[in-house]
């Protein structure tokens, strides 16, 4: 049997993995303060702490609003570490909100899924125009279940634009195999529940993202949710799991353009 926990570990195989943290972090808090007033800091969307966004405002009236969720196994991380990945889809003229959410193992995943589609119905309801979602790594698949029936109301999905999956894990059942479930709870049932590859072939448009240096199990994890809702499948060249979403904070980048691009 493969070792799961290996075939997910992407930091082992990253150069400088350690690195990626702190610099995102004071990328992110630098991209903050330069925003000065545009930066609108801590909104919340629900009853904990977590439970809170940050809201980036263009430079004249919006085109339409851009989230992201962010990655971490559902086990770290905030929204405080990707605040200047807002800068692509800023200078398109559209809002950017980046949500927090409860981490396991204090909550389910199935609970953070339902959180994620509280910040979206808030950013829906304080924002006029489309809606574009992406998701990293475990944002990825959260970005996708907003996309399941009944899990927005049909006036928020009736705003969706494009939804970006970006290096998502699309099937929780192979982590069930990982020491990573002993915080996740997951059993058999609950992860085919939460696993995107499992939802109905949705009818907003979708591009699967992922880098074509990522771990073999993402380039998977990927490949399958592509094929299970007839999705775009984008593999960028020379990018891993840590630098794949570089893109986002690139005007000019093939990634903003399908997020922005309405019809």
């Amino acid at each position: 049997m493969p070792d799961m926990d290996d075939a997910y570990a992407n930091g082992a195989y990253i150069e400088g993995a350690a690195d990626y943290p702190p610099r995102w972090a004071e990328e992110a808090e630098a991209f903050r303060k330069a925003l000065g007033p545009r930066a609108r800091l801590g909104l919340s969307y629900g009853p904990s702490e977590r439970m809170a966004l940050d809201h980036f405002l263009p430079e004249g009236e919006a085109k339409g609003t851009l989230i992201f969720v962010h990655g971490g196994y559902w086990l770290k991380f905030d929204r405080s570490y990707w605040s200047h990945l807002a800068a692509g889809a800023l200078a398109q003229g559209w809002c950017v909100a980046m949500p927090s959410y409860d981490l396991c193992p204090s909550v389910r995943i199935a609970g953070i899924t339902q959180q994620v589609a509280q910040a979206v119905m808030a950013v829906a309801d304080g924002s006029m125009g489309p809606i574009s979602l992406a998701g990293h790594s475990a944002g990825g698949h959260l970005v996708s279940r907003m996309l399941a029936p009944g899990m927005l109301p049909a006036s928020v999905t009736a705003r969706l634009n494009h939804v970006m999956p970006i290096s998502p894990v699309s099937d929780l059942e192979p982590l069930l195999q990982t020491t990573m479930n002993a915080d996740f709870s997951l059993d058999a049932a609950m992860a085919r529940a939460e696993s995107p590859v499992h939802q109905p072939k949705p009818d907003v448009p979708v591009t699967v993202w992922v880098g074509a240096d990522e771990r073999p199990v993402f380039l998977d994890q990927a490949r399958w949710l592509a094929k299970a809702w007839s999705a775009d499948h984008v593999i960028t060249q020379g990018e891993h799991h840590f630098n794949v979403i570089d893109a986002l904070a690139d005007p000019g980048s093939d990634m903003i353009r399908r997020l922005t691009t309405t019809p």
